[in-house]
């Protein structure tokens, strides 16, 4: 593989392949295509009700691109990870080229949970999460869904199903389905950066009334 520049990273996203390293050691980084791809319906975001309570009384605080390397480092803090130190700084510069966002969860001023992924045009291209609590990572979930919804977004891609993503409503597809989709969401743009910041108990209440 030839260097990897933000730019070529873009491009590869752009045609429905994405970067990955074996382990945070490896120097070597490759591309992956899934044959069976994972992907979030925006609006089928599956909100239990044991979820929505804990939304409603929790005292977590969600933020949006303050602490962007911090929810990429805890992504990363595992002891298997596919994030390695080319990767980790290829997203930083997306980040500042505001291509890659991260949305953070807070316990007081202790970053407790995150999600970070790639944009383009109305694609969300979900990379990985973290959770140092319980229920931070559903919370952090939820309330990205809804700031991609409100943000105008189509397609939220999560490259794999894992059982916890399709615990909350997340899909697998098809690559051929995919590609149609994520073709679709490139005719158009979206802003990540545009919906207000969001509390959970706002977050719970849209969703709940939507259901």
């Amino acid at each position: 593989m030839p260097d990897l520049t933000p730019e070529l990273l873009l491009h590869g996203y752009s045609i429905g392949i994405f970067p990955m390293a074996e382990h945070r050691d490896d120097p070597e980084i490759f591309w992956v295509d899934p044959r069976r791809r994972g992907v979030f319906p925006l609006d089928g975001f599956h909100i239990s009700r044991s979820l929505a309570r804990a939304m409603r009384r929790t005292r977590f605080t969600i933020t949006t691109n303050i602490a962007f390397n911090d929810v990429v480092a805890g992504c990363a803090d595992r002891a298997d990870t596919w994030i390695n130190a080319e990767i980790f700084g290829l997203y930083a510069q997306l980040h500042r080229l505001g291509h890659a966002h991260a949305l953070e969860v807070w316990e007081d001023d202790m970053l407790v949970g995150g999600v970070y992924g790639v944009t383009l045009g109305r694609a969300f291209f979900g990379e990985s999460m973290f959770s140092r609590r319980d229920n931070a990572s559903k919370i952090a979930l939820a309330c990205l869904v809804d700031r991609l919804n409100r943000g105008g977004f189509t397609l939220f891609d999560t490259q794999f199903l894992t059982p916890h993503l399709a615990s909350l409503g997340a899909q697998e597809i098809t690559r051929a389905a995919y590609h149609a989709r994520l073709e679709m969401a490139l005719m158009k743009t979206a802003d990540f950066t545009a919906p207000a910041a969001a509390s959970a108990q706002d977050v719970v209440q849209r969703m709940t009334q939507m259901s």
